[in-house]
């Protein structure tokens, strides 16, 4: 790859352009860095070391976010606008009014089914009576 930079500046030098060389110098760098850190990040110690700094600043940041936490809580309060805990609760009644509504429509549907057939085995049975004479008006 630095073969093709230095083809390209060696090109670049001949249309007059000075900066060639630096280029060249810095994309040789960039492609060591880039194969240096890859090398480094892809070993189990560097996994290992970057896993005990996050469990550190975990452990160590979790006072302040209860803190700043506890605060934004009572923000909220004063400024009279719901908190997470609001939201969380909300949901969750909306959550068990869902499902008595669908308790309900399931046992009016078995309820509907249950008079229908009734129904339909009451006409199957008698007839339905025929309507008495209208009698006229004697007067």
């Amino acid at each position: 790859m630095a073969d093709k930079h230095a083809a390209k500046s060696k090109g670049k030098e001949k249309d007059g352009d000075p900066a060639a060389a630096f280029r060249t110098v810095r994309d040789t760098y960039l492609d060591a860095w880039s194969k240096t850190m890859v090398d480094a990040v892809n070993t189990e110690a560097y996994a290992k070391a970057t896993g005990i700094m996050l469990d550190t600043y975990l452990s160590a940041s979790a006072p302040f976010r209860e803190n700043l936490e506890k605060v934004m809580v009572q923000a909220l309060q004063q400024l009279s606008m719901p908190s997470r805990a609001d939201f969380v609760s909300l949901a969750e009644r909306l959550t068990n009014v869902e499902m008595k509504l669908d308790d309900l429509d399931a046992k009016l549907d078995h309820i509907e089914k249950l008079v229908t057939k009734r129904a339909s085995a009451a006409r199957r049975r008698k007839p339905a009576p025929a309507a008495p004479p209208v009698p006229e008006d004697a007067s």
